[in-house]
This record gives C-alpha cells, structure tokens and sequence, in this order.
C-alpha cells in the first residue's frame, strides 16, 4: 500500500459504460488524475469497437447511442465502424479532459487498507473508496465445447477474430449462433463461401414492427432480473429477438438463413448429428456470444451461488463500493450511459457518508 497512489474512484475500462462513468465524474466535480483515474487496456481509443472487422461500416451498425454531452454527427455510413467510433471516442476524450491512461492491464482488484480497495496494474497499483468497472465483454469469448472438437482438421475461430467475409472464399462454412453476430456473418460470407449451415441451439425469434420504448423497458426489466437474482446476465439483445429487416428477410428467402439445429459432435471433417447426417466444412465460426471480463474482482469474492453478482442497482449488492457499469442490463449503448449516471450519483452518496480517512 506505502506504494500506491490515492484516488476516490478508479474506472476500469474506456469503452461506451466507462467513458459515460467518467464524464459524469467530471460533472459531478471530480478532477482526474486527482480525485479519479481512468484506466484501459487496449492500445488506443474506441473501446471494443476498435476490434471490429472492417466489413462491419457504421451504417451496418445499430442501436449506436451517443455519448452524453457529445452527439456523433455526420458519420459516413459506409466507413468501418472501428475507424467511426474509434474518432468519436477519441475525440469525446479529448474534449471532456478524462485523460485515459492505456494502455493499462488491471490485474487483480482486491481488499486493501483503511476500507479501502486495492487495484493492481501493470503500471503500478491504486488505492481507491469506490470502483466503476466498465470492461465489458469483448475479451470473454465463449467457446462452447462439443465431442469430436480437437480432431477438426479445418479451422475453428469466434467472432472476436472475424476477419471479414473475403477470407472465406470457396470454403464450407458453419456457423453456429443465433445472435445478431451470427446473421450478419451468414449474410456476408454467403456470396463468397462455397456453402454455408446455420446451426443454433434454439430456433430463432425475429421480431416484427418497431422496437419501441415500452418493449426496451421490458426487454430490460427480464436481465435485470437475472443479476438482481446472483444470475450470470443474457444480454438485453438475447430477449429482444432479432429485427427481421430488409436484410434478413432477403436472407430468408435465399436459403441462406435456413437454420438447422445444432449438430452432436464434430469430426475431422464436419460436423454430425446424432441421426448420422454429416456435412463436410473447412472452417467452423462460432457466433456464440461474450462473458462478462470480471475475473480480475474475484478476490473480492462478489459471485452469487448463481454465478453471476447479484446487483443492486449498478453496484454489487455484497459491496457497495463496487459498481459494474455495461454489466447485464446496462450492457446496451444507452443503458451504459444511464448506468453511469447513476453509479456515479451513488458513489458521491457513498462517499460523503464515510469520508476519507485522514
């Protein structure tokens, strides 16, 4: 601890939760460097988003909500995603002096002195009241694990390495997903694969008319629901459905989003089902969605016998010096702005209940 520095909040993470956790710092009258730090591991602005794959261009993109205080304004839709909101972020960065600091590995966030939380880091550790963890999902791939997966003599990659639809070029391609991720991969790479198979564990539901604020409020209230329980979350997009579009009824009438149940085991060469149907691949793409990265707080012993945090609110119901913002319902653009609002409120209340120690 003689080694740390003293900050009365830490911010984990600079994507949509943590940047919108910061700004309401600022506003509610904290200085960075001084009262909190922002810290984000990955090499420059733009959150998970910079990782996307280049065929994703913003006008691919939906439910994208602005930043509080900073609109985003004049986006060419054609442009990759990665490089739109990228800019944006950056930008918002520099115009509300939030000074992120990256890139930084949080290691581990544990119990430290004086009611105070420890943060350890790859530059050095943090002693902090209160933390708002805002790291999202994007380094928690899910791997489902199926017989037969190690003997695949094809490829095998997740969504998190999508390189584009170009790579796939006269292969035969599984994909395995029912999501939104999964639907955009299929309508892509259909032109240039050889074949395609969707394979999903459950029948997907397309969702008709418009997503209006009474079906987001409900949509919400079923995942919040889940963690106020100690459940893992689904993401609020798992209970929406998916938007049967242009795009996805054209996908639908050309056979290409013709979805299969999901195969038994995988062989050398495919994938089989338990009635001994085979179809031959060169490559598996596993759409099969994101954890939440928390496994740097497991020392403060915050899962439920559920799995998941049981959450109040936006902070966790075992500590209420540890919010989790981006986290179950919040994991939406807009929600992680509001989730930042409020676990900011929350922890100015925290902290003029027990002062700092002298």
């Amino acid at each position: 601890m003689n080694n740390s520095r003293e900050v009365d909040v830490v911010v984990i993470g600079a994507g949509q939760a943590g940047l919108a956790a910061a700004h309401h710092l600022r506003r509610s009258g904290f200085e960075p460097d001084r009262d909190f730090v922002v810290l984000d591991h990955s090499p420059g602005p733009g959150g998970a988003w910079q990782f996307r794959w280049p065929s994703l261009t913003y006008g691919k993109v939906h439910g994208m909500h602005a930043l509080p205080g900073m609109e985003l304004t004049d986006a060419d839709p054609l442009r990759p995603s990665a490089e739109v909101i990228g800019e944006y972020f950056a930008r918002y960065e520099r115009t509300f002096d939030l000074r992120v600091r990256r890139p930084v590995d949080v290691r581990t966030v544990r119990e430290g002195s004086g009611g105070r939380l420890l943060v350890e880091t790859s530059d050095g550790a943090w002693s902090t009241r209160a933390l708002i963890n805002a790291t999202g999902t994007w380094d928690r791939p899910f791997w489902p694990r199926y017989p037969g997966q190690e003997t695949f003599r094809g490829r095998q990659l997740h969504t998190a390495q999508y390189p584009g639809p170009e790579e796939f070029a006269g292969r035969r391609v599984v994909v395995v997903g029912g999501g939104a991720s999964g639907t955009q991969h299929l309508l892509e790479i259909a032109s240039y694969a050889a074949a395609t198979t969707w394979v999903t564990r459950r029948p997907p539901v397309f969702r008709e008319g418009p997503f209006d604020e009474e079906a987001g409020r409900a949509a919400v209230a079923l995942v919040e629901e889940r963690v106020r329980q100690g459940l893992p979350p689904r993401s609020v997009v798992s209970v929406t459905g998916l938007p049967l579009n242009a795009a996805i009824r054209q996908g639908i009438e050309d056979g290409v989003l013709d979805r299969q149940p999901m195969f038994d085991r995988i062989t050398p060469t495919g994938v089989e089902w338990v009635d001994g149907r085979h179809i031959d691949a060169d490559v598996i793409l596993w759409a099969t969605g994101f954890r939440a990265a928390i496994d740097h707080l497991a020392p403060l012993r915050l899962r439920a016998p559920g799995g998941g945090i049981r959450m109040e609110g936006t902070h966790a119901a075992a500590d209420p010096r540890v919010h989790l913002v981006g986290y179950g319902p919040s994991a939406s653009t807009i929600g992680a702005n509001r989730a930042g609002r409020a676990a900011v409120r929350d922890i100015r209340r925290l902290l003029e209940r027990e002062p700092a120690a002298a």
